[in-house]
């Protein structure tokens, strides 16, 4: 059985056809999915959508690209963690991508955001889900910084090099490959999967977005993280059963309130 690590099902893509996605889920095998929170205004939704599905568990946190709306600050946060099926803290981190005009100097925001969501996590004891993207190393300056070495996560929708695969599991997180690792032209990206521990490793859609081959294109759900799964299973030369396996493992190892029957601890 596998498990989507990160995917959006309150986005109006998915949540529109839920009963579709879900069955379609437990057709392909996929036994879980943690639905990750971009704003605290979209909170509720998908809080909603643990409580009211067993198959399906939730974080909090407010995106890095995210400009508008409420600010979290460490109480918001930690008020949310609190409640049932909530497992994660995220997702959070830092994106500099889209600077546009501004200068790297201007996203001292985001820096601050994303140290927010770290001091939160050291409080309740929950792990991270980062997003980095044009900006390891500062993503990886500010967790030595604040983190202590007393907050875990992943790194999700890993896109990095090899070093700051290093990095991250040196600092104690789990590594999460995508769809894009299916995709034609991520040769590098597959050569840091084959470098990443088996034990240190979790599977995702990141849905909506980023359809796996040979799906690309369309909109992803939490079933095409199979198409992940196989990819990372031929590039590690072992059965694709053995991949459900150890990344199960590695979920519930990472997100411990959640069991295996569903409970939370």
């Amino acid at each position: 059985m596998f498990v989507d690590s990160h995917c959006h099902l309150s986005f109006p893509e998915l949540h529109a056809r839920l009963p579709e996605v879900l069955s379609e889920m437990a057709a392909a095998g996929v036994e879980r999915a943690l639905c990750i929170c971009t704003t605290l205004e979209e909170f509720e939704r998908v809080h909603g959508l643990a409580l009211a599905h067993e198959r399906l568990w939730c974080t909090v946190g407010v995106h890095p690209d995210t400009e508008d709306g409420a600010e979290p600050d460490v109480e918001a946060l930690l008020d949310r963690a609190e409640r049932p099926r909530v497992v994660g803290l995220g997702e959070t981190g830092l994106d500099y991508y889209r600077l546009g005009q501004r200068t790297v100097a201007d996203m001292a925001w985001q820096r601050e955001r994303f140290a927010v969501h770290i001091r939160a996590a050291r409080a309740c004891g929950l792990p991270l889900v980062v997003h980095t993207r044009s900006a390891s190393a500062d993503t990886l300056a500010i967790l030595r910084d604040e983190g202590q070495g007393a907050v875990g996560g992943v790194f999700h929708c890993f896109t990095e090099t090899r070093e700051v695969a290093r990095a991250a599991l040196d600092l104690g997180f789990y590594v999460s490959f995508s769809g894009i690792l299916t995709f034609r032209n991520a040769e590098d990206l597959r050569a840091v999967a084959a470098m990443v521990p088996m034990d240190r490793l979790l599977i995702e859609t990141d849905s909506p977005y980023l359809a796996p081959v040979p799906h690309r294109g369309r909109i992803n759900r939490p079933a095409l993280v199979v198409h992940v799964a196989r990819q990372l299973a031929a590039i590690k030369g072992i059965a694709v059963e053995e991949v459900a396996r150890q990344t199960t493992a590695n979920f519930d190892s990472l997100f411990t309130r959640v069991t295996s029957d569903g409970r939370v601890d």
